[in-house]
């Protein structure tokens, strides 16, 4: 049994390592090597943090497809987008669903959500930063995005990119921790995106909780069908 000072300290350690991350820049290299050294003990450090954002990203799936979408859930494909060890997928199959897809930059971590049997495929080596190649346009009803979009991670304008990935009249759920929204225009993105036509906000869940240390927002968005979306005025 772990004594209270060792418990304080294994708890600063999980906080170091979680704080290290952010400091990456969006560097792949980096990113890559970090969560190479990480992954044996990432869900036991993120978990002594009380990180709640899997299990609050799942749920705003299931209010999703229970207020939008008509299909039953087992018949609805989710596209977990830097899926990690595959906590989201974990709580998406506890509340029924079952065709869920995910990447991650790291193979590590991705061999880790394969372990979980409950997706039905995991790439690894996939880069957010960059192009979704491996992924066809308007394939996915969800796509879920939590702790991607955060300090030294992924860019603000490859939310462009997830929406190319759902399909029109799909939905994306994301999360971003507060000093990422705060520090970054990815509110001017979402502005820009549904300013053109492509997004709408339909709920935004404002300093909610997420980890110990850090709350976080939650965001979700309709992909819009080209049909509807606004037309630019000629003159």
């Amino acid at each position: 049994m772990k004594t209270f000072d060792q418990r304080t300290a294994l708890e600063h350690a999980a906080r170091k390592r979680i704080k290290d991350s952010h400091s990456l820049d969006g560097d792949a290299d980096r990113l890559t090597h970090f969560y190479r050294e990480w992954v044996s003990s990432y869900e036991l450090d993120v978990g002594r943090d009380g990180y709640c954002g899997p299990t609050i990203v799942a749920e705003l799936a299931g209010a999703v497809q229970m207020a939008y979408l008509a299909r039953q859930r087992a018949a609805i494909a989710i596209l977990d987008a830097g899926c990690g060890t595959g906590l989201v997928g974990v709580e998406l199959e506890r509340l029924g669903f079952r065709l869920i897809d995910g990447f991650d930059l790291s193979e590590e971590m991705a061999e880790q959500a394969r372990q979980t049997g409950v997706y039905r495929h995991v790439r690894g080596h996939v880069d957010l930063n960059g192009l979704l190649s491996g992924y066809s346009s308007a394939s996915y009803d969800v796509t879920v995005s939590c702790g991607v979009f955060t300090l030294g991670h992924v860019r603000p304008d490859r939310l462009r990119e997830l929406a190319r990935v759902t399909r029109p009249n799909g939905f994306i759920i994301a999360s971003t921790r507060k000093s990422y929204a705060q520090t970054t225009c990815f509110e001017e993105e979402v502005r820009r995106l549904e300013e053109s036509g492509l997004l709408v906000l339909t709920q935004r869940l404002k300093d909610g909780r997420y980890l110990a240390e850090e709350g976080a927002h939650y965001w979700v968005f309709k992909v819009r069908d080209k049909a509807s979306a606004p037309t630019e005025e000629r003159p």
